[in-house]
């Protein structure tokens, strides 16, 4: 992977509102809510803020116009640069292609497991499951209510792929969870002993 200068995937967001059109910050925040990007991508307010700033002293976009609507305090009006809309294409080719190493935190717990015994890791394993099929769920309304608002499968992708990650998360956790209860788990017995000696 590429070094950014500017590598928060906020500033990604950032770049392809103003690839769009000129925008404030606040409207570019007002935006990424609005088409619920901010599932995707983590929003705050504070962080945009510092990020815009940051993309404007690396040439990546430029104050085009400051505006003051009413009594309201002055509002800077940005613009993608040939420099941004460059790096915006290359880093969201980049992120499309190359598969990177993310930390989960679920892959963290499963490292540690054992730490756990069998039952308490099963009853566990068993509730993830449960919230996963309520999440599931509750995507699913989501992804209907705007397909019957005519919104364009394309513009909901992301909301798929998330929702493909969790029912395969779903499935794989659900077997584990399943192997342990039905003493199908290699190494469940050396599992058990570790919890049945005194610590």
């Amino acid at each position: 992977m590429s070094r950014r200068k500017v590598s928060n995937p906020l500033a990604l967001a950032a770049l392809a509102c103003l690839a769009e059109r000129s925008m404030h910050p606040y409207e570019i925040a007002v935006t990424l809510r609005e088409r619920r990007k901010d599932d995707s991508v983590r929003l705050n307010y504070g962080s945009l803020y510092t990020i815009v700033q940051s993309l404007e002293r690396h040439g990546l976009i430029q104050a085009e116009q400051t505006e003051r609507p009413g009594a309201r305090p002055e509002r800077t009006v940005y613009a993608i640069t040939a420099a941004g809309r460059h790096e915006l294409l290359d880093w969201l080719s980049e992120l499309t292609a190359t598969p990177a190493k993310e930390f989960v935190q679920f892959e963290a717990a499963l490292s540690f497991l054992p730490i756990l015994s069998p039952e308490e890791a099963a009853a566990l394993l068993e509730e993830r499951c449960r919230r996963l099929e309520l999440e599931l769920a509750q995507d699913r309304g989501a992804r209907d209510y705007a397909g019957k608002q005519g919104l364009p499968r394309l513009f909901a992708i992301e909301s798929e792929y998330r929702s493909a990650l969790k029912q395969a998360e779903l499935d794989w956790t659900r077997a584990l969870a399943g192997d342990i209860r039905e003493d199908r788990l290699d190494g469940l017995e050396l599992w058990r002993t570790f919890h049945r000696e005194p610590r």
